[in-house]
């Protein structure tokens, strides 16, 4: 990922699934505290896990880290993540959360975040698929390169289970494929001088 690129980016979106807690324990507790975009995640958890998932990381971050609430207020520097049995969608200024049917048998659903957040942010959203079981967020990035953002593929070598990142680069949605250490390196630089 270039300088060009980086200096563009306004927003994150990530998604993950199996092994994904731990990968997303990792980049975010390593988070500058001069962060100057937000950042927001769907991990497939189940309802009532998600709140305890947000705490623990917050507790861990230099960032503010939430669980999502409808209708919040889009803030620069905070980390939102989905809550459990939420889908997730991003408008103008707010985070909007329904209940819709499952995709991929879950919900919260990384495609939904994606195509909503490439809606609002278009070249200027970073996508970013972490280790996880299935094919959900590969239809969010295909949008997110067609609207002129950026995708990002944890590698085979550091992920638990590689199918939702290794569907994304099957499919040709992604930009770069990278280790969960070079992905960090990449968010780090997502600060006040870029």
């Amino acid at each position: 990922m270039t300088e060009r690129h980086i200096k563009k980016i306004q927003a994150v979106a990530i998604g993950a699934s199996t092994g994904g807690p731990s990968a997303l324990e990792y980049l975010i507790s390593k988070l500058p505290k001069d962060l100057d975009v937000p950042i927001f995640i769907v991990q497939h958890m189940p309802k009532g896990f998600t709140t305890s998932f947000a705490a623990r990381l917050d507790k861990a971050s230099q960032v503010k880290v939430v669980e999502v609430e409808d209708k919040m207020k889009i803030e620069k520097g905070f980390v939102f993540i989905a809550p459990g049995d939420f889908h997730m969608t991003v408008e103008r200024n707010t985070i909007r959360l329904d209940s819709r049917a499952k995709l991929f048998g879950v919900r919260p659903c990384v495609d939904y975040l994606f195509k909503s957040a490439s809606e609002v942010y278009g070249e200027n959203l970073l996508g970013i698929i972490l280790t996880g079981m299935g094919k959900d967020g590969s239809e969010g990035m295909s949008t997110i390169k067609i609207n002129g953002g950026y995708n990002i593929a944890q590698d085979e070598e550091s992920s638990v289970i590689y199918g939702m990142p290794g569907n994304a680069v099957q499919r040709g949605v992604v930009d770069s494929i990278l280790s969960l250490e070079e992905i960090s390196k990449v968010l780090n630089n997502l600060t006040k001088v870029k």
